[in-house]
């Protein structure tokens, strides 16, 4: 099929080359001159594990197109994608500039029948906001308007693009239908279900899957909290409830809060979409205000360790990215946790994998980017794990504790068990479990 995908950016760029895996031709667009550039030499501008490689290959195949005209795009696609940024504003609300822009613009050029399907996360109601625009230039028998959420998780995102659980679609057109279905196939050759349906409910459910596993988090976080102050364990907590098959193992891990390009902004949608509505949403709007304390927690910790006064201090920190397997920072609690320590007027030195280069374009000179996770620790007082990379899963612990100043491990994301850090002569702290003092031994067991 012929394919045009308006927009590079995280979901169009593994949109599109997952599409053209699949023998389409895709043409992908974008008004970012060197990123097309650099989308043409095959390199790519995020960082997804095996989206590269896919790349490369469609591009040598030639299924794989990038243009910065939106006419020369568009001229031969059947269906036209629109991946385009929604950021929310003040109020929450995601903001459809670019969306209703874009769908003037191809207003003036569409002269064949072709589906616009909305790939952008937007609020109920945008797929007739998108054909209104159209019909003001178009003759409505030459579009039809579907709603196709994404539920990408980065880092896996490939995957899950050409395995996906399920394929939600929105539309109310037998035709665009039947495109839409002879798209999606190759996708779905396991029996995992493509699910049509109205274009208002399709736009629903983007916002209320994510509302829900960002609640399930956030539930998790508080129950973390409640477990350090009546002395429980949150990693027991969590694999009891985990085991019953109605609640399932998932989305139950503690940590220091969720972040992202989707969780934060989808849920504060969904509030304000409540909102507009005359409907209080209580739930979503505790789910964002647990996370927001939640980022803060850590923070406070470190603080409260050196009787509230880090001045001059050095800390390490280990991951800066939302989540592993990504350079995404967008909300990302080791952002604000950074700026909560040089506001104390501590001294950072800080190590990712992948996300260095995005967080010194936030915090410049002020934090010392080092060149591994051990060149991190040199001269720091105590080492914090913001993001649990697997790298730091097995980490040298003699070289830890020869290199502090301070032989203290804050754990964001409860990387290491209890009962190995029983072993190790560090004070240690984690989220919803007890903390550990230097040369305490007893017999613990730590659920998997």
């Amino acid at each position: 099929m012929q394919l045009a995908i308006i927009g590079t950016g995280y979901v169009g760029l593994v949109s599109g080359t997952c599409f053209a895996e699949t023998g389409n031709n895709v043409m992908c667009i974008d008004i970012n001159e060197d990123k097309i550039n650099q989308l043409r030499s095959g390199k790519t501008p995020i960082y997804e594990p095996g989206l590269e490689n896919l790349l490369e290959r469609n591009i040598k195949e030639k299924r794989i197109h990038f243009t910065t005209s939106l006419s020369e795009g568009i001229k031969e696609a059947q269906i036209i994608f629109l991946a385009l940024p929604t950021p929310p504003g003040k109020d929450g609300e995601a903001d459809l500039q670019y969306v209703l822009d874009v769908a003037a613009q191809l207003s003036k050029m569409i002269t064949h029948y072709t589906v616009i399907v909305n790939k952008s996360t937007v609020p109920v109601g945008t797929a007739e906001k998108v054909a209104a625009v159209l019909a003001k230039n178009l003759d409505k028998n030459l579009f039809d308007v579907v709603s196709n959420p994404e539920f990408l998780r980065e880092g896996v995102a490939v995957d899950d693009f050409l395995k996906p659980d399920r394929v939600v679609v929105g539309t109310s057109s037998n035709k665009a239908k039947a495109l839409m279905e002879e798209l999606y196939q190759p996708f779905v050759r396991q029996g995992n279900p493509i699910y049509f349906m109205d274009e208002r409910s399709s736009e629903m459910t983007k916002y209320a899957a994510n509302a829900y596993l960002a609640m399930r988090i956030s539930f998790m976080n508080e129950m973390a909290l409640l477990c350090d102050k009546a002395g429980a364990n949150v990693d027991w907590v969590r694999v009891g409830m985990g085991s019953d098959s109605r609640i399932g193992k998932r989305f139950l891990f503690p940590g220091v809060g969720y972040g992202g390009s989707c969780f934060p902004k989808d849920v504060q949608a969904l509030a304000r979409t409540a909102r507009d509505h005359d409907f209080h949403y209580q739930l979503v709007e505790t789910t964002m205000r647990v996370n927001e304390r939640q980022k803060t927690v850590l923070g406070q910790k470190i603080l409260t360790h050196f009787g509230n006064n880090l001045k001059g201090k050095t800390i390490a920190v280990w991951g800066l990215a939302f989540k592993p397997e990504t350079d995404d920072i967008r909300e990302a609690p080791a952002v604000e946790l950074i700026k909560e320590l040089i506001e104390a007027k501590a001294n950072v030195r800080a190590f990712d994998p992948e996300a260095m280069d995005n967080v010194k374009r936030i915090f410049g000179d002020d934090v010392y980017f080092a060149k591994n996770m051990y060149d991190a620790l040199e001269g720091a007082e105590t080492l914090v794990i913001v993001t649990e990379w697997s790298e730091f899963r097995n980490p040298d612990f003699k070289r830890i504790k020869d290199t502090l100043k301070h032989p203290a491990i804050f754990d964001g994301r409860n990387v290491y068990s209890l009962e190995k850090m029983e072993t190790l002569p560090f004070y240690y702290e984690s989220i919803g479990r007890r903390t550990i003092h230097a040369h305490i031994r007893q017999n613990l067991t730590q659920p998997a």
